[in-house]
């Protein structure tokens, strides 16, 4: 009766997830940056306007969202199956 208890998990250490979180608010707006001047110096090279500059900022945030949530929400999903997975 003492092994009716299911095993336990192992204890993920904090100290590498925070790693991993503390750099995201750094990627969102670098990934806006970069889309934004990469927009800004079309419009110069090509002279349309500002319609590259928006188009590279919206793009830029959609992509930086997509990344941010596949790495808050579906790693650590991934890694949970793995980890269920595993013998």
């Amino acid at each position: 009766m003492a092994n009716d208890r299911p095993p336990r998990r192992p204890v993920r250490q904090p100290i590498p997830d925070a790693g991993q979180y503390a750099s995201v608010g750094l990627q969102f707006g670098l990934g806006i940056l970069v889309f934004t001047f990469l927009g800004s110096w079309l419009d110069r090279r090509l002279g349309t306007g500002p319609w590259l500059l928006l188009i590279g900022v919206m793009l830029g945030f959609g992509l930086s969202a997509f990344w941010i949530y596949r790495q808050l929400v579906i790693r650590p999903r991934e890694r949970a199956n793995q980890d269920e997975d595993r013998p």
